[in-house]
């Protein structure tokens, strides 16, 4: 086994997925409710939680050291470019649903931080795996 199997990290991308399933819980709920306005109480409960636990996760992450950080940003910036993508056509969804005021800045931010999480996970679980994949 590699230095890499056995080196302990922090939960980050767990963190992050308890993140994006707390936003993703609120999302359904505000969907489930179009075109009729929601209530906003759960709904940004969620949004608080999830913010706390994804700011967590970054602070978490930002104190790593010996890290394959070149890797990170490589792989987390262009993830991050894809899902920034995803999450702009499903605000025009909600946009073009007339969804409107407290309700559109809900989701808005928990469309930020749903595209935000994927690259974490996904650029932090590349990165935290490196070694294994370099071949020779």
């Amino acid at each position: 086994m590699t230095a890499v199997e056995h080196r302990r990290v922090p939960p980050i991308a767990e963190m992050a997925m308890a993140s994006m399933a707390l936003v993703i819980i609120g999302g359904i709920f505000m969907a489930s409710y179009i075109p009729r306005r929601p209530p906003l109480a759960l709904p940004t409960v969620l949004l608080v939680a999830s913010s706390a636990v994804m700011v967590s996760a970054l602070l978490m992450l930002r104190r790593l050291k010996d890290f394959a950080w070149s890797t990170f940003y490589r792989v987390a910036k262009w993830a991050l470019v894809a899902y920034l993508v995803s999450a702009g056509l499903i605000e025009f969804a909600f946009v073009k649903d007339q969804t409107r005021g407290g309700p559109l800045v809900v989701v808005t931010l928990m469309l930020l931080i749903f595209a935000v999480n994927v690259p974490l996970i996904i650029g932090f679980t590349t990165a935290r795996f490196e070694d294994r994949l370099h071949i020779g």
